[in-house]
């Protein structure tokens, strides 16, 4: 079962997942980044540009998901160099402080309120992780606006005085790949959330902005891996 809460990070969330036998553990590209608890583990999710599918690890997986382009600078890494990757926080981080903060939310490991305690220790550990880092650059925020509000690569670089090449630098590092990808990426969610409150499919296409459903299901299926209805257990809308 998944559950979800607002962070006190701000534009993140706070999420928990107990598999059930049938769940893929799959996870579609959504533009975050996320710091992971599972089975004793602290790991970073790069940004994703395919469904990810988990393998291995035992038991719930607990994580706090940032804001797009707000990770890089409290984990230390550059998005792009984690993309489509799930590595230890120790290989970011130093060592000794990464097996405090995992001795802080194992710790949390116990009683009937386990799960919701040690998320709450996860979110601690984001947080501390925080106090380190520069505040986050505002740009990035009208970045995502202007992308997820389907304005062009172009129109975007040139409504926040950056030019193409150095909007793509900014991108790659902030978000793990270029604004295109990013823009793609941002309305495949938003066609994902009208879908899944029964907007029919063509519908769906028109206001994410898709030049038809035809264009809605190509993306669906590179970037999810599945049709569209299947994704979401229903018909064709």
């Amino acid at each position: 079962m998944y559950e979800e809460r607002a962070s006190r990070f701000p534009g993140a969330v706070v999420w928990t997942n107990t598999p059930s036998a049938g769940d893929s553990g799959c996870v579609l590209p959504d533009g975050c980044m996320d710091l992971l608890w599972n089975d004793g583990r602290l790991l970073v999710a790069g940004p994703d540009t395919r469904a990810h599918c988990a393998g291995g690890g035992t038991g719930p997986w607990l994580g706090v998901r940032f804001f797009p382009g707000t990770a890089p600078a409290l984990l230390g890494v550059p998005a792009h160099e984690v993309r489509d990757r799930r590595l230890d926080l120790a290989d970011l981080r130093p060592a000794p402080r990464v097996r405090r903060l995992s001795a802080r939310i194992g710790a949390a490991d116990g009683g009937g309120a386990a799960l919701a305690d040690m998320a709450r220790a996860l979110e601690e550990a984001a947080l501390e992780l925080a106090a380190d880092a520069p505040p986050p650059d505002p740009l990035l925020r009208r970045i995502v606006t202007a992308l997820d509000a389907g304005h062009p690569v172009s129109a975007t670089a040139d409504r926040l005085g950056l030019g193409a090449r150095r909007l793509h630098r900014r991108c790659l590092t902030a978000f793990g790949y270029g604004p295109k990808t990013l823009g793609r990426v941002l309305r495949l969610q938003r066609a994902l959330a009208l879908a899944r409150a029964g907007t029919p499919f063509a519908a769906t296409a028109a206001l994410s902005g898709f030049a038809d459903q035809a264009h809605l299901a190509r993306d669906v299926k590179e970037l999810a891996g599945v049709p569209l209805g299947e994704l979401l257990g229903r018909g064709g809308g």
